[in-house]
C-alpha cells in the first residue's frame, strides 16, 4: 500500500479490495455468515409470529383491547413504516460512522422494542413497540448488506447474499411452530403465550449481539475513511487465518485502486450520483423493492386471516401452514442462489419475478374456481414464493452492489424505504380490506395486484439488471474516492503546466 498527501486528505493505493476478493471460502466467512445473517431469523419470526397471532389477540381474554384487522392492518403497516424510517436514519450513520457500529446498535434497538412488546399492556403500546422493533430493524438492513457484500469474496457474493437474506424464513418456520404452541391455550393462558413469543424474540437478539462483537468492521470502509492501517491489520489477520485452514500461501491478488479518502459525503452528492450517474439502476432498485414488498407484506400479515376466512382453520392451526410456505420460500434462495453466480443475475433476477408473478396469477384464478383447498393453496404459494423467495433476495443484492462505495448503505436504506413504503404499508392495510370482507373475488384481486407487480419488475429487470456476477464491487460501480482522485490528479498535472508555462515565459 502507497500512499500520498493532498490537500483534503491522503491519497492512497491499495489491493485491499482485491486481497478480500481473492480469497477461497473458509471458516471465517462462516462466521461472517453467522454473525450477521442470522438477525434475518429474527425479523422472520417477528412477522410469522404476528400474523399468526391476529387472531388470538382480538379474542377476550387476550389482556389487549385489538382486533384482527388492527393487528395484520395497522400494526403491520407500523412495523414496515418503522423500517422504512429506521433505515433512512440509520442508512446514513452506517456509510458515516462505520459498518460495524450500526449493525450493534441497531440490533440493540430492535431487541430492547421486542423486549417492550412482550409487556404491552394497551393498544397504543403495542403498537408504539411495533413501531421501533421495526426502526431497528430498518436499520439492520442497510448496515448488515453493506457488511456482507464488503466482506464475502466476489466469487460467492451473489449466492452468500441470497442465502441471508432467506434465512428469514427459518425464522417464519420457527416463528410458525413457536405460535402453536404459544395459542395452545392447553399450555399457556390466552393473555400470556402471545408475550413469550416476543420475549424469546428478544433472547435471541441477545444471544445475536455477543455473537456480532467478533466481526470486523469492512476494510473498505475503513479505506475510504482514512483508517487503512487498521484495514490492512483486518485483512492481514484474515489471510493468516485462512493460510492456516488450507496449509498453502494464497494466491497474489489481482489489481490495485487507488483513492483520494474522505470522513464524509454529503446528501446532495449522494443523490446526484444515484439519481443522476446510475438513474438506470435507481429504477431497477425502484421496481424490484416495490414489486416484492407489496406481494411479501401483504401476503405474509394477511395469509393467517385467509385461512381462518374462507376456510375455517383454526387460529392455533395456521402456523402448520406457516411452516410450509416458509420452507418454500428457504429453499428459493438457497437452491437458486450459485444460479445468480453462474448464470448471471439478468436472467435470474428477471426470470424470478416472471416466474412468481405469472404462477400467483394462476393461483389467483384457481382460487376464484373454487377449486383450492387451505392445502392446496398452501402448495400453490409455496411455488409462487420458492421463485419470488429467490427473486426479493435478490433486490437486496441488486441495491447493494450497484452502487458506490461511499453510498452503499444508504441507497440500500433508501431503495428500501422508499419500496417496502409504497408496497409494504399500503399492502397490509389493502390486504386487511380485502381479505376482511370475505368476499372471494375482493381476495383475487389482491393477489392479481401482487402479481402484476412481480411481472412488471421481472420485465424492468430484463432490460435493466446489471450483469455483477463474479466482479469486484469496485468494478460494479467505482467509488466516488476514486473519481476524486482523478480528478485531483487532472488538478495537480493541469497546475503543473501551467507553473512549467510560466517558468519557460
Amino acid at each position: 500500500m502507497t500512499t500520498a498527501q493532498a490537500e483534503t486528505g491522503r491519497t492512497v493505493t491499495t489491493d485491499i479490495p482485491a486481497r478480500l476478493d481473492r480469497l477461497p471460502w473458509s471458516r471465517w466467512h462462516w462466521t461472517i455468515v453467522i454473525g450477521l445473517g442470522t438477525v434475518w431469523i429474527l425479523d422472520g419470526l417477528e412477522v410469522t409470529v404476528v400474523g399468526n397471532i391476529a387472531s388470538r389477540l382480538s379474542e377476550p381474554g387476550s389482556g389487549l383491547p385489538i382486533t384482527s384487522g388492527e393487528v395484520t392492518g395497522l400494526a403491520a403497516a407500523l412495523y414496515v413504516a418503522g423500517a422504512c424510517s429506521g433505515a433512512l436514519f440509520w442508512g446514513r450513520l452506517t456509510d458515516k460512522w462505520g459498518r460495524k457500529k450500526l449493525f450493534m446498535i441497531t440490533l440493540a434497538v430492535y431487541l430492547g422494542a421486542t423486549a417492550l412488546t412482550a409487556v404491552a399492556f394497551d393498544t397504543w403500546w403495542f403498537f408504539l413497540f411495533r413501531f421501533l422493533t421495526g426502526f431497528g430493524i430498518g436499520g439492520e438492513y442497510a448496515a448488515i448488506n453493506s457488511a456482507i457484500d464488503e466482506l464475502i469474496p466476489k466469487e460467492y457474493r451473489g449466492r452468500v447474499d441470497l442465502m441471508i437474506n432467506g434465512s428469514f424464513w427459518l425464522g417464519a418456520v420457527f416463528g410458525s411452530l413457536l405460535s402453536i404452541v404459544a395459542l395452545d391455550t392447553d399450555i399457556f393462558a390466552a393473555n400470556v403465550g402471545w408475550r413469550l413469543t416476543f420475549a424469546l424474540g428478544a433472547v435471541l437478539a441477545l444471544v445475536i449481539l455477543l455473537v456480532r462483537r467478533h466481526v470486523p468492521e469492512s476494510p473498505r470502509w475503513l479505506l475510504i475513511h482514512g483508517r487503512d492501517g487498521e484495514a490492512e491489520r483486518i485483512v492481514s489477520a484474515i489471510e493468516r487465518k485462512v493460510e492456516e485452514e488450507r496449509g498453502e500461501p494464497l494466491p497474489r491478488p489481482d489489481g490495485e485502486i487507488t483513492i483520494h479518502q474522505r470522513r464524509s459525503v454529503s446528501f446532495l452528492e449522494i443523490g446526484r450520483t444515484v439519481f443522476s450517474d446510475y438513474r438506470r439502476r435507481a429504477i431497477l432498485g425502484f421496481s424490484l423493492f416495490i414489486g416484492q414488498a407489496f406481494l411479501y407484506n401483504a401476503i405474509i400479515f394477511g395469509f393467517g386471516a385467509i385461512l381462518t376466512t374462507f376456510f375455517d382453520v383454526p387460529s392455533g392451526s395456521t402456523g402448520y401452514y406457516f411452516a410450509v410456505i416458509a420452507l418454500g420460500n428457504f429453499f428459493g434462495p438457497l437452491l437458486l442462489g450459485k444460479l445468480f453466480d453462474t448464470v448471471g443475475r439478468r436472467v435470474m433476477i428477471s426470470g424470478t419475478y416472471l416466474l412468481s408473478g405469472l404462477l400467483l396469477f394462476g393461483t389467483a384464478w384457481l382460487f376464484d374456481q373454487g377449486a383450492l383447498s387451505a392445502g392446496t393453496l398452501t402448495t400453490c404459494w409455496c411455488a409462487v414464493l420458492f421463485f419470488a423467495s429467490a427473486g426479493a433476495s435478490s433486490a437486496y443484492l441488486t441495491v447493494s452492489e450497484v452502487f458506490p462505495m461511499e453510498t452503499r448503505a444508504m441507497s440500500i436504506a433508501f431503495f428500501y424505504a422508499i419500496g417496502t413504503a409504497a408496497g409494504g404499508i399500503s399492502g397490509p392495510l389493502l390486504f386487511a380490506d380485502l381479505t376482511g370482507t370475505g368476499k372471494v373475488g375482493d381476495t383475487v384481486l389482491a393477489f392479481q395486484i401482487g402479481a402484476a407487480l412481480m411481472c412488471l419488475a421481472g420485465l424492468a429487470a430484463a432490460i435493466l439488471a446489471v450483469r455483477a456476477e463474479r466482479r469486484s464491487l469496485e468494478d460494479i460501480a467505482e467509488p466516488l474516492t476514486a473519481k476524486a482522485t482523478e480528478t485531483a490528479k487532472a488538478t495537480e498535472t493541469a497546475k503543473a503546466t501551467e507553473t512549467a508555462k510560466a517558468t519557460e515565459r
